[in-house]
């Protein structure tokens, strides 16, 4: 896939305006890829009468036929031979289902340079060795979720002098242990090397909240950084502003804001998305994000609240190349940004249930129903 290579190797990660023509052709060259190696995406895709040489200009993006992600939940889709996909990824599965998405070679090497490319925006690696505190879960054989492989990563941004869970398993579950975590922040504090946090903001904003009620306060050593990735999950009810949840980290753990660093990014689309000086999530030159109205599914135009709609030519081993999330969003212009990066930013707004949206993605749930699995 060379178009993809040459995209994945362009140096400014942000360059969208940039990168359309370069885009469009790793699309085409991915969509026809998948085309002829998946019978269940060629079958969904000629059920909906559209063929890769229908790519003929960046407008025309829209038109690629999306799958919703609750179709990587019921099935398995894969384009190359099971012994080619080396990493295999599952989605947290919150509400009972999971996705599983595959990796072969070219893929995790195209998301590595991905990786090093957008991680310079804010810094993230350094030859400084960090104490990590991680709010996820520990690695054990029996987790093979996105996130949990994502967290682990990101404590790889630097040297690591030590990785604390708060998420562990035992007796074939996980528990979560803030009063461990507790202590290590306390221990932490008193060491001359920067502390990085990585993982769910849910059970950061917890252990900050308790050490609030407790009148426990920190002096965090100088670059320390709150990293957060996962989204709050079945922990939604509780989420709360962001100016609320920075407020209370420089409260007791003396971190400011433009340390606090979100990524966003899903199993079934695995762009690294990772907000910048004001905590936007730019649109990287790796993906287009198009928002679809709830009803007609058209595309809406910038400034407008709708369905997210991911594309990315990034994975050779699985069909997620035009995938809807049921998250609700909005898509600005990058000039309403003061960081100085151009490109659109995304901005979540919440989620719905993919059961409440009737949209022509049932049509491929339908064709695939055909298809002998």
């Amino acid at each position: 896939m060379k178009y993809r290579r040459k995209l994945f190797s362009y140096k400014d990660a942000f360059a969208v305006n940039d990168t359309n023509e370069l885009f469009l052709k790793a699309v085409k060259e991915n969509c026809l890829y998948h085309y002829n190696h998946c019978k269940e995406y060629k079958k969904i895709l000629d059920g909906m009468k559209f063929h890769p040489d229908d790519l003929k200009t960046i407008d025309d993006l829209s038109k690629l036929p999306f799958l919703p992600t609750l179709i990587f939940k019921k099935h398995k889709l894969y384009s190359v031979p099971a012994f080619r996909t080396i990493v295999k990824a599952t989605s947290s599965g919150t509400a009972g289902m999971k996705s599983e998405i595959g990796f072969c070679v070219s893929d995790l090497y195209s998301g590595l340079k991905m990786v090093l490319n957008v991680s310079k925006l804010r810094g993230l690696f350094s030859p400084v060795p960090c104490n990590y505190i991680v709010f996820g879960y520990k690695p054990h054989k029996s987790n093979k979720t996105a996130v949990t492989k994502t967290a682990l990563g990101a404590t790889f941004f630097t040297p690591a002098l030590s990785r604390t869970f708060a998420l562990k398993y035992s007796n074939g579950k996980y528990n979560a242990d803030l009063e461990g975590i507790l202590n290590a922040v306390i221990k932490y504090s008193k060491s001359k090397m920067p502390v990085r946090f990585m993982g769910f903001p849910s059970y950061t904003y917890f252990l900050m909240k308790m050490m609030d009620e407790r009148n426990i306060r920190v002096k965090l050593p100088a670059n320390s950084k709150i990293l957060l990735g996962g989204g709050w999950k079945q922990f939604y009810t509780e989420q709360v502003d962001k100016s609320v949840f920075y407020d209370l980290a420089k409260k007791v753990l003396n971190i400011d804001d433009w340390n606090i660093i979100e990524f966003f990014g899903a199993v079934e689309h695995p762009v690294l998305y990772c907000d910048c000086k004001n905590h936007h999530f730019h649109v990287p030159i790796y993906s287009r994000v198009l928002i679809r109205d709830v009803d007609t599914l058209d595309v809406l135009d910038n400034g407008e609240e709708g369905l997210v709609n991911l594309i990315t030519p990034m994975v050779k081993a699985c069909p997620i190349l035009s995938v809807m999330t049921d998250d609700l969003g909005i898509l600005h212009d990058g000039e309403n940004c003061s960081c100085g990066i151009n490109s659109p930013y995304l901005e979540i707004i919440g989620r719905i249930g993919m059961k409440d949206i009737k949209t022509c993605a049932a049509g491929a749930a339908e064709i695939l129903k055909e298809v002998n699995l």
